[in-house]
This record gives structure tokens, C-alpha cells and sequence, in this order.
């Protein structure tokens, strides 16, 4: 796969969930504003809890047909089935558990009004898991523009489902009523579509779910244990403030669809890709550095630019009342870049699932035992201090993995070279940022747009520079060389795993 076969279905995802994102985007900040801190603060827990669910009940299914779907699409139809069937046994099992346990979880997180709308969790949660498995069988069977249609509609469609509700009835229960019927319909378009594609096709196939959970049982293993140490920093804070301290810290910790948008559409097509390079050679290497570089070029000056910008943008888009949040989201703004290694996705191609597990233990285990010292140390931002910290230290013990099973010496690890450029010019592009929030006394609104033009101004403008002073193009180990041959497949130094089920992984 070349740099263009990976840009251009890259770029059509990207482009599908933009469309969708400035509508759903404005979801949570509309709620924020239309509720008090304490009432939108039972809302983010809502959604704590079925980010959760929704990651660990997941089985490693969905994911699984990005494996499987490449390698053998006559099977298309089975391997969807059993992953669909899988998928609504467990969200059952968790309906069935957020009912049982809906007081307990309450008085967990210290709101007991959270009791009230635990059904609504599960309903929501089954059906959004079952038809999660949309766009992946779109994506696995390179149907990418379907998928970017797909994905803006859908968007669009749950942003209606939520603020209409809120508007007309003004409570918190008719959202999470929306929520639900959004996700119904979703499903329904769903199994409407695979009927209409597969027919007779689409039924379960029990040797091959058998298959299908070896290889995915692993990587939910390692998967379950990565969503709880991501949101293990939110359950502590939780548990010990009240809902509306917890609004002010869930602002800060804004999850920005923008950037889940680009790694997941980049990472997914870099995934195809590499699956179909049985070798494993030079080919797959230069594969995950170009795709590093064009995650770090976009990645790299967003964090920063975030960083620098952090009161001006909380403050307009969640007005003051959430000020206290400025702090918590400065340094959630970090968090994204370990991201840009794509380190599980590229295990995950090599099955790697065992190094998975171990890797998210290790996190989580850091993250426990530290939180309590962080927090009393930083105040509330600690609690994101400490997920940022571990997550970084893990991530590079997860490269140092991917090149041992590559053979790559040190020096050609990642592009360094490159990465380093994209570092320079992000934050020589902050500076003019820093003169306009710090010494023009102007509007929020009006210093987020002047700090938008001028940091885009010069970052891109010193991007371009940088291309076309540099003396050799061709001196990079993460660029991708149109006539690059992958080695031979019988190469000891890059030879694929021999089983994808070695390990025992959201």
C-alpha cells in the first residue's frame, strides 16, 4: 500500500466524520449551557458509564473483522452474524446488570438521580454496540466512501435525537429517551442492510465464531483492561466530589471527536494495509511511519495549540461557569500525543494480543497506584497528569515491541527526523499564540479566532518551508519509496507470527 492508497480512503473517512462532528460536537456544549453544572454532570456520568460498557462489552468482536473480513471476504456474511449475535448477548448481560446494580452504582459515584436512567444506559448501550459494526464492515471491505457517508448521517441524525428532546421537554430523561431511539434506529438500518446484501448468507457459523473468539477473546482482554485505565482517573474523581464538581472536571477532559476521528480512520486503512503485506517487510515498516508522520503533522500542532489556547476555548464554548476547568484541560490536551505511534493497532496486526495485555495492565497498574498521590499533589488536573504519564511511558515500551518483531535498529525505530520538524514547527507556531491570549486584551471569541489564523498561518507556512529546503527527500526512513521492495517473505529478520491466537483483549 502505497502513500496515496493510504491518504485517499484515509481522507474520505476523515471527511465523513468531519461533516458528522460540527453537528455532534455541539451536543455536550449545548447541554451544558441549557443545564445546571449538577444535572450535566449526571449526564457525563451517563456516558462514563456506557463508555465503559461499551468498550469492554464489546468482546473484541467489531475489531476482530478487521482481521478477518480482508482475509476472507466469501466468509463476509458469517463473520458479521456471529460478531452481531455476540455483540447483543452482551449488551444484554450489561441491561441486565445496570438494573440489578442501579443503587449501588449510585451511591458509587455519589449521585443518586443517576439510578433513575440506568435501563435507558442499557437499551442504549445494546443497540449501539450491535450496529457498531457498520462502518468496520464497510471499511474492511474498502467500501470507504459508504463508510464517510455513513458516518456523517449518522452523526447528524444522534445530534437531532438529543438537543431536539432536551429543547422540547427541557429534561434530562427525554434526552437519554432520544439517545435510545436514535440508536434503535441505527440499529434497525443495520440489519435491514446486511439482509438486503447477504440474505441467506448472513447466519451464524459456529467454527467460525469459534475462530473469530480465539483471536478476539485476547484482545478484549488487553482491550477491557486499556478502558479501564482510561477512564479509571473519571470513576475516582467521581466518587469523590459531587455530580456538579464532576461537570467541571468533565469539561476539562473534553473529548474532542476530532481527534478519535483522525486516528481511527488513518489507523483503520493503515490496518487493511498492512494485513494484506503477508511478508511484513520494508513495505509494512515504511506503511507505519507514513502513517506516524501524517498522524503527528496533525496530531502534534492540535495538542499544543490546545494547550496554549485552553482559556479562551473553554471559556466561549462552555461559557465561565466552568473556568475552573482551563487547568484539568491544559494537560488533557497532552494526552493526545502518545497516540500518534499507532502502537495497538500495529500489535494487533502481528496478533500480538498477549503484549497488548500486558502493556495495559502495566498502565492501569500505574495509574492506580499513583492517582491518589497526584491528586492531592496537582488538585483535580493530578487525575489527568497521572493518565498522561503512564500512557506515554507504555506506549514507548509498546514501540520498542513493534521493532523487535520488525528487526529495526534504533537509529530507524520511527522517522525521527521528521518528527522532529513537526515538533519545531508546532511550537514556534505557539508563540505568536501566547503574545495574542496574554498581552491583547480581547474577548475570548475574538482571541480563539485571531490564535486560529496566526498558529495555522505559521505552522503550515513553516511546514512548507521545511519541505522545500530539504536536501534530500528521498533521506528518510519513514517516506515511503514508490519502488521500495518488501524483503523476502522467508527472511528471518521479519518473518510474520505463526499463529494469531500465541496470546491470550477494548
Amino acid at each position: 500500500m502505497t502513500a496515496k492508497e493510504i491518504t485517499r480512503p484515509a481522507a474520505l473517512l476523515v471527511t465523513g466524520r468531519v461533516i458528522g462532528l460540527v453537528a455532534s460536537f455541539a451536543i455536550g456544549i449545548v447541554l451544558a449551557r441549557f443545564f445546571a453544572p449538577a444535572v450535566f454532570g449526571t449526564y457525563k456520568q451517563f456516558f462514563l458509564l456506557y463508555g465503559t460498557l461499551y468498550g469492554l462489552a464489546q468482546l473484541g468482536m467489531a475489531e476482530s473483522l478487521y482481521y478477518f473480513v480482508p482475509r476472507n471476504a466469501a466468509r463476509t456474511p458469517r463473520y458479521v452474524c456471529n460478531a452481531l449475535i455476540t455483540l447483543a448477548a452482551a449488551g444484554l448481560v450489561c441491561l441486565a446488570a445496570l438494573y440489578g446494580w442501579r443503587s449501588q452504582i449510585a451511591a458509587r459515584l455519589t449521585n443518586a438521580a443517576l439510578a433513575d436512567y440506568m435501563v435507558l444506559a442499557g437499551l442504549f448501550l445494546t443497540f449501539m454496540l450491535m450496529s457498531t459494526v457498520l462502518e468496520i464492515v464497510m471499511v474492511s471491505r474498502k467500501k470507504h466512501l459508504m463508510a464517510a457517508v455513513t458516518y456523517a448521517c449518522s452523526d447528524i441524525v444522534r445530534t437531532l435525537f438529543f438537543i431536539v428532546p432536551a429543547f422540547l421537554l427541557g429534561s434530562l430523561h427525554a434526552v437519554f429517551i432520544g439517545a435510545t431511539a436514535f440508536a434503535a434506529v441505527r440499529l434497525m438500518l443495520l440489519v435491514v442492510a446486511l439482509w438486503r446484501e447477504y440474505g441467506r448468507e448472513f447466519h451464524i457459523d459456529v467454527g467460525l465464531w469459534r475462530e473469530q473468539l480465539a483471536y478476539a477473546l485476547p484482545f478484549a482482554l488487553a482491550v477491557g483492561v486499556e478502558v479501564i485505565q482510561q477512564n479509571y482517573h473519571q470513576y475516582v474523581v467521581a466518587s469523590r466530589f459531587d455530580a456538579a464538581t464532576f461537570a467541571i472536571y468533565a469539561v476539562g477532559c473534553l473529548q474532542l471527536p476530532l481527534v478519535d476521528m483522525i486516528m481511527t480512520s488513518t489507523v483503520n486503512v493503515m490496518m487493511v494495509g498492512m494485513a494484506e503485506d503477508a511478508s511484513h517487510g520494508r513495505a509494512t515498516v515504511a506503511l507505519w511511519h507514513e502513517t506516524i508522520c501524517r498522524l503527528a503533522f496533525l496530531m502534534v500542532p492540535l495538542s499544543i495549540f490546545l494547550f496554549v489556547i485552553a482559556r479562551d476555548l473553554i471559556v466561549t464554548l462552555y461559557t465561565s461557569t466552568y473556568a475552573a476547568s482551563i487547568p484539568i484541560f491544559m494537560v488533557w490536551a497532552l494526552t493526545i500525543l502518545p497516540s500518534i505511534f499507532a502502537v495497538n493497532a500495529v500489535l494487533r496486526v502481528f496478533a500480538e494480543t498477549r503484549f497488548l495485555l500486558v502493556m495495559n495492565v502495566l498502565r492501569l497498574a500505574m495509574v492506580a497506584g499513583l492517582i491518589g498521590w497526584f491528586l492531592s499533589t496537582f488538585g483535580m488536573s493530578g487525575a489527568v497528569l497521572v493518565t498522561l504519564v503512564s500512557t506515554l511511558l507504555v506506549n514507548l515500551v509498546g514501540v520498542a515491541r513493534i521493532a523487535r518483531l520488525l528487526h529495526l535498529p534504533f537509529a530507524e525505530t520511527l522517522p525521527w527526523g521528521r518528527l522532529a520538524a513537526i515538533f519545531a514547527c508546532a511550537v514556534i507556531a505557539a508563540l505568536p499564540v501566547v503574545w495574542i491570549t496574554r498581552e491583547l486584551a480581547l474577548r475570548p471569541i475574538v482571541a480563539l479566532g485571531m490564535s486560529s489564523a496566526a498558529y495555522a498561518a505559521v505552522y503550515f507556512g513553516l511546514s512548507y518551508l521545511m519541505v522545500r529546503l530539504k536536501a534530500d527527500p528521498t533521506d528518510d526512513h519513514g517516506r515511503i519509496q514508490a519502488g521500495a521492495q518488501p524483503l523476502q517473505a522467508g527472511s528471518p529478520s521479519l518473518q510474520r507470527p505463526a499463529s494469531i491466537t500465541g496470546g491470550v483483549r477494548l
